[in-house]
């Protein structure tokens, strides 16, 4: 690592944090812990929009985050958006203000991913059992449970309920009654329905929860007595019944000493915690300090030690959907040898450009799984929406944006809804899995001679050894052919052979450096 710290921002519905930590004798060492509530979620409108004001507040949050990451490369931290800017119908507008503040990339990750990094950071950061544990993660916009064996997750669920979003469709001045509670509780059940039987039917030994919520409603359990440590469904019961003579979160902040901002989601936070342990039959549960910021923190470092859960999702897709692993492993050499001619020329010197291209060249065949017909179109769609661990919504919609344009047309609108990031690199990959694909189209393994690529910006001369495209005049024409469909995004394409110089082509069409 080219520092010793990594860092990584969760910017949840409710809360901001941020943790910063160094890796010291194999054991993780946090060195510092920023938390704030900006309550994210209660900046959405009615159209699911995030207001102007909720934006100034998480601004001028991550100002004050930005100014400690200063010193920790790009590589080496990871800022992740939940439930509110997975919703938000601006997303894209906030992120790219979120950028430019942090001038770090944000991504957001979908509700799968978001459980399974939460259950990262929890098995990470409490004793190890024997058998399996279902984790409960409040967020301010949806709620995870996770159950899994050791640092496993096995089954993930994100279910659309939060300590923000049930405040405030139930308790949104603030007054608590024996009608909204009941009110909150049933919608409550009716989210959790659809999975409860599934949970109880899969069982756990230990329960372990996780958010400010929770550990808000234990400090009220053990300053009242009702616990020592941990929550029980005894002592929640007992607190619902202390909510309905408090009556309002004036009051609650006033009594158990809360925040103000925490008070006001505490009694929706309360609710899905209270429900759950009803509906699951959870007695007891124990509190974690580690949640999605600590899982984070841990999933980066298996990326910086080439232990990259990506590349473990690419192996399981493979094997799930049957896909011709020779094949993808012929068309990803190919592509990466490609890749190594030209990344200086076409500015594709870091790393994530080669797994971004290597990951795309091995699942360019995933549509196969549904039809020969139009399989990069079922492919790409496949990719974007499937869950895929390890990978950001982002992430996801690169690799289904290569494995759409790896065949038949090229527009030069293929990537232009890409995140701005990759807007150049994302035509460029895709040319060479495009020359990949084609070179290897007779799915054959006998090798491939030694093939040079030049470019000069959008130019490409492609070598071959003298006579060898004459014994191969299938490849010659795949090859011309595609020279015609690159044209229709800018790329002009031809062969040539060793002596041959690349000089300007005329048919080239105009496109910036």
């Amino acid at each position: 690592m080219s520092s010793e710290f990594v860092a990584a921002i969760d910017l949840g519905s409710n809360s901001f944090h941020m943790i910063v930590a160094r890796l010291a004798n194999g054991q993780v060492q946090v060195h510092d812990r920023l938390r704030e509530m900006v309550q994210l979620a209660g900046g959405l409108d009615a159209r699911n929009r995030l207001s102007q004001e909720a934006q100034k507040r998480a601004l001028e949050c991550l100002a004050r985050f930005g100014q400690r990451l200063r010193d920790i490369p790009p590589e080496q931290l990871r800022i992740v958006g939940t439930n509110t800017l997975r919703q938000a119908r601006n997303s894209a507008e906030f992120v790219a203000r979120a950028e430019q503040v942090l001038g770090h990339k944000v991504e957001i990750v979908r509700g799968q991913e978001e459980a399974r990094l939460i259950y990262l950071g929890v098995a990470h950061s409490v004793g190890d059992v024997s058998g399996q544990r279902l984790v409960i993660d409040i967020g301010g916009g949806s709620t995870e449970l996770i159950i899994g064996k050791k640092f496993d997750p096995l089954h993930l669920a994100s279910l659309k309920m939060g300590c923000v979003s049930l405040s405030r469709a139930c308790f949104g001045d603030g007054r608590v009654t024996a009608s909204r509670l009941r009110e909150a509780e049933l919608l409550v059940q009716l989210t959790l329905e659809p999975v409860r039987q599934e949970y109880v039917a899969r069982g756990w030994g230990v329960v372990t929860g996780a958010s400010g919520s929770i550990k808000a409603i234990q400090d009220v359990l053990i300053s009242e007595g009702w616990s020592r440590e941990g929550i029980t469904r005894e002592a929640l019961r007992r607190l619902r019944g202390e909510l309905l003579e408090v009556r309002d979160t004036t009051a609650i902040a006033s009594r158990w000493q809360l925040d103000p901002a925490r008070a006001r989601v505490f009694v929706g936070g309360f609710v899905v915690l209270h429900g759950l342990c009803e509906a699951l039959a959870i007695d007891q549960l124990e509190v974690s300090e580690g949640a999605l910021r600590e899982g984070l923190i841990y999933d980066l470092l298996g990326r910086i030690r080439h232990e990259d859960v990506r590349d473990r999702t690419i192996v399981d897709v493979i094997t799930r959907f049957n896909l011709d692993e020779a094949q993808a492993r012929r068309v990803s050499a190919t592509a990466l040898a490609l890749l190594r001619q030209v990344r200086s020329k076409w500015r594709l010197g870091g790393e994530e450009a080669a797994h971004v291209l290597e990951r795309a060249a091995r699942l360019h065949e995933v549509g196969l799984l549904l039809t020969h017909d139009q399989h990069h179109k079922h492919g790409a769609y496949v990719l974007e929406h499937a869950d895929l661990p390890g990978y950001s919504r982002d992430d996801q919609l690169l690799l289904s944006a290569l494995v759409r344009r790896h065949r038949r047309s090229f527009p030069g609108t293929a990537f232009a809804h890409l995140p701005r990031a990759w807007k150049d690199a994302a035509p460029r990959l895709c040319v060479l899995l495009r020359l990949a694909v084609v070179l290897h189209r007779s799915r054959t393994s006998d090798p491939l001679p030694t093939i040079g690529l030049r470019v000069e910006r959008r130019q490409l001369e492609l070598r071959f050894p003298p006579g060898w495209l004459e014994e191969h005049p299938l490849t010659r024409a795949d090859l011309q052919n595609e020279a015609h469909l690159m044209r229709k995004a800018g790329f002009a394409f031809r062969l040539g052979t060793p002596d041959s110089t690349l000089t300007p082509l005329p048919s080239a069409t105009p496109a910036a450096p």
